[in-house]
């Protein structure tokens, strides 16, 4: 402790002391009245917005651009409705058993990976809404076919 001050106390106060000297100075430079900006006119009285940055491009480009016409605006037309796919029509648990082609040899890492596979192709959220319910049917009847293979390992 220096003086009956903790050194932290100290090394604030002298910061305090620091910055009083630059508050000062940064006032004393600014001009009073001047709080907008203004865009002064360029020679021969247009304004800065008459001017494009791509006319000094246009000057060496020789010939004009030539911009093409815009296509006239035909009436909206209404989105196709989706089109479901076939394997999710196959909502039988002997239908997904069969796709999911499960034999008494496969391994828990082949199992997992059959469940992944299986998820890319048929999960809700990968579907148009009108087919999540179908998609949902399908997801739940592999993870349980999966789940009933990999209980069989254990035994």
């Amino acid at each position: 402790m220096l003086f009956k001050q903790s050194l932290f106390q100290s090394v604030l106060d002298r910061f305090d002391s620091e910055e009083e000297p630059a508050e000062q100075e940064e006032a004393a430079h600014r001009i009073r009245g001047l709080n907008v900006s203004f865009a002064a006119t360029v020679p021969g009285g247009e304004t800065p917005d008459a001017h494009r940055p791509d006319e000094a491009y246009r000057d060496n480009l020789g010939d004009p651009i030539i911009l093409p016409k815009p296509e006239p605006e035909s009436a909206p037309q209404e989105p196709k409705p989706p089109v479901m796919p076939k394997h999710l029509a196959r909502t039988s648990r002997e239908e997904v058993a069969a796709e999911l082609a499960l034999t008494s040899d496969l391994t828990r890492e082949a199992l997992q990976e059959k469940r992944r596979s299986f998820a890319k192709a048929n999960h809700p959220d990968g579907v148009a809404a009108p087919f999540r319910e179908q998609a949902t049917t399908r997801m739940t009847l592999a993870n349980q076919l999966i789940d009933e293979a990999i209980r069989r390992l254990r035994r």
